[in-house]
């Protein structure tokens, strides 16, 4: 029989659970934080009652200012007439289930926005919203 004492060796930390548990905690925060989306262009929205729309991830942002110029995500037309703009919506997003929100300034003429309203229907978008501010 061997009797002889066996040298123990040191614990060993393995470190592969704890890298594991801290991916999946940065995965965790990162699919659950909320990025608010800033526009550069200032306009003064107008004043509705209502509920407000769930929040969509992907979303094509159209901006008319109180000028009537044009802006898709923030980015101002080459040239601000109507066929720019339609080509402009017609290549902008493949997808044409993505909602299209616009955001008038109140002081935009209307006549701006109704030909957004129409050159979007033609180009094929079924979801289209008017962003507005809660009145106070």
């Amino acid at each position: 029989m061997n009797f002889r004492n066996k040298k123990s060796k040191a614990p060993d930390i393995s470190m592969t659970p704890m890298i594991d548990v801290v991916f999946l905690l940065l995965i965790f925060f990162m699919v659950t934080t909320t990025f608010s989306r800033e526009s550069i262009i200032k306009v003064m929205l107008p004043e509705a009652d209502g509920q407000q729309a769930e929040k969509q991830n992907q979303a094509l942002m159209l901006t008319i200012d109180k000028l009537g110029q044009y802006f898709i995500d923030d980015k101002a037309l080459s040239d601000n007439s109507l066929d720019t703009l339609a080509r402009e919506l017609t290549a902008s997003k493949n997808n044409k289930n993505i909602p299209l929100i616009i955001s008038a300034d109140a002081g935009a003429p209307v006549q701006s926005a109704i030909s957004v309203l129409d050159i979007a229907s033609t180009a094929g978008f079924s979801s289209i919203t008017f962003a507005t501010q809660k009145r106070e």
